[in-house]
């Protein structure tokens, strides 16, 4: 018997196998996979707060992804429809537009950050 710890998916298992001849059939006394602790995850970082000023209109992520680009900037008045920041996702380029006419109160997310479906990219007066 050998015994192996093998990583799947970042879960660690330790196996142990039995040596002989393979008939292709499994071995009448195969030992379960025991899934060996896993280290601590660290928490996830909390989604930035609001500002100070934030308004009470929010833009949300419709999918997840990375931050592209953002297009709008804080004070800046927008009309319905304007596109607030671009996100990529699946290689594509996928605007999230202003839900109405405004002033852009505050922007949450910088270039590169990844981001998730429902997430609040910026808010709105």
């Amino acid at each position: 018997m050998k015994n192996y710890t093998i990583t799947v998916n970042g879960n660690v298992y330790d196996v142990t196998v039995e040596e002989g001849q393979s008939t292709g059939a499994p071995a009448p006394r195969a030992a379960a996979p025991k899934a060996a602790p896993a280290p601590a995850a660290a928490p996830k970082a909390a989604a930035p707060a609001p500002a100070a000023g934030a308004g009470s209109v929010t833009v949300a992520a419709s999918v997840p992804g990375k931050v592209f680009k953002v297009e709008a900037s804080v004070g800046q008045a927008v009309k319905a429809g304007d596109n607030i920041v671009i996100l990529e996702a699946m290689k594509m380029e996928i605007p999230v537009v202003a839900p109405q006419d405004g002033t852009v109160a505050s922007i949450n997310v910088a270039v590169g950050d990844a981001v998730e479906n429902g997430d609040v990219l910026a808010t709105m007066n």
